[in-house]
């Protein structure tokens, strides 16, 4: 009798165990994955078509090479490239934002902020997948083309006061500091380390000709919301694909219209950033051209009242 009463009782004992393995299951699925990093524990929402949807490549081939395609087109069209320095300076953004962008984001996938579905990627290089690098070099291209099209809408003026270009810097140095505190933070960790990595370039913008920027704001404005709601709610579509899984841990959990409020103001942030980095690469070379023919007519008119030595 014993012995029957204590197979009973280990009986029980399994199924409770087996009952209280099926509970944690469930709330594992419930609540997502969890990935470890840094420190830092993260959850991500378990998504149903995870790993079912678009690969990264086919991604890029849907969404942001054929508007590439688009706009190159309409630019070839319009001769735009003719007497106009724009593209060598699209070029060196581009080139500058490979470089400054990689160790952030290599960063940011080890720390966990995103992650990728199953079979989405395939090809890596230091932690970061092959699409992310053609993100790098194809959002500048497109923000770049769209800048020029406006152009040819808009004309841009001549710097105004410097008033603003103090206050804009002060600003950026603001954004910084808010992004280093926020950086500190568990939910605010995403939002905080975008701050830190654009609010270092937008003091070197701002300081240098942010006077001139305020006084283009229309330009400035319709150069960058266009392109940056495009690629934000193609973005999203890449989330609900389950191509990228952002973090739940590490984000406010504040969304526009399905899309985290951080993933818009990534791509705002950085299509602002090749929009101000275009129109002042065409500033400087426009006030150099001012300079000089300025210079010029001074010794020539130095010439002819016989001072030039």
């Amino acid at each position: 009798m014993r012995v029957r009463a204590c197979a009973r009782n280990l009986g029980r004992h399994r199924k409770g165990c087996r009952r209280r393995r099926g509970r944690r299951h469930d709330e594992t699925k419930s609540r997502g994955t969890k990935l470890y990093y840094a420190g830092y524990t993260t959850t991500v929402r378990g998504r149903e078509n995870e790993g079912k949807g678009l690969n990264y490549l086919t991604f890029h081939l849907l969404f942001t090479v054929p508007v590439l395609a688009v706009l190159g087109a309409a630019y070839l069209s319009k001769r735009l490239y003719v007497d106009d320095p724009s593209p060598l300076g699209t070029a060196i953004i581009g080139v500058i934002a490979l470089l400054y962008t990689t160790p952030w984001d290599g960063y940011m996938i080890r720390n966990g902020v995103w992650r990728y579905g199953e079979g989405t990627v395939s090809v890596f290089f230091w932690d970061i997948p092959l699409g992310e690098y053609l993100f790098f070099v194809i959002q500048p291209l497109i923000v770049g083309l769209w800048l020029y099209l406006v152009l040819t809408r808009l004309e841009t003026r001549r710097s105004g006061g410097w008033t603003p270009r103090y206050l804009l810097t002060l600003a950026g140095l603001g954004v910084t500091v808010a992004g280093l505190w926020w950086a500190q933070g568990t939910e605010t960790f995403y939002i905080g380390m975008i701050l830190v990595w654009a609010g270092p370039v937008f003091v070197l913008q701002w300081a240098y000709g942010g006077h001139y920027l305020v006084r283009n704001f229309r330009v400035v404005a319709a150069g960058v919301v266009p392109p940056a709601v495009y690629l934000a709610s193609a973005d999203r579509f890449a989330i609900e694909d389950g191509i990228w899984i952002i973090s739940d841990e590490l984000t406010t959990g504040v969304t526009v219209l399905g899309l985290p409020v951080e993933e818009g103001a990534f791509f705002f942030v950085t299509s602002l950033l090749v929009v101000q980095g275009v129109m002042l690469f065409r500033w400087t070379l426009d006030e150099w051209r001012v300079w000089v023919e300025e210079y010029e007519t001074l010794r020539c008119i130095t010439r002819l009242a016989g001072l030039d030595p």
